[in-house]
C-alpha cells in the first residue's frame, strides 16, 4: 500500500521537526515543499507532502496515517 501525507504548519522548528520525525519513520519527501502567507496571523504557513510505501497491507478507511 502506498500512503500519502501533507504535513502543514507555521514555517517553524516545529515544523521541520514534524517533517524529520516522518522521515525517520520511512516517510520520503515527495515534491518540492510549499509556502503560503497567512494575513490574518501574519505568518508563513509551510506544507510538505510525503509518501510511504507499506507492503503487505491493504488500504481501509481505518488507516491512521501518523500510526505509519
Amino acid at each position: 500500500m502506498k500512503l500519502y501525507r501533507y504535513l502543514t504548519g507555521p514555517d517553524d522548528s516545529a515544523f521541520c521537526k514534524r517533517v524529520s520525525a516522518a522521515l525517520n519513520k520511512g516517510w520520503q519527501l515527495a515534491g518540492n515543499p510549499t509556502l503560503t502567507f497567512d494575513p490574518v496571523q501574519g505568518r508563513v504557513i509551510c506544507g510538505q507532502a510525503i509518501v510511504k510505501d507499506v507492503p503487505g497491507v491493504a488500504w481501509n478507511d481505518d488507516v491512521t496515517l501518523s500510526d505509519w
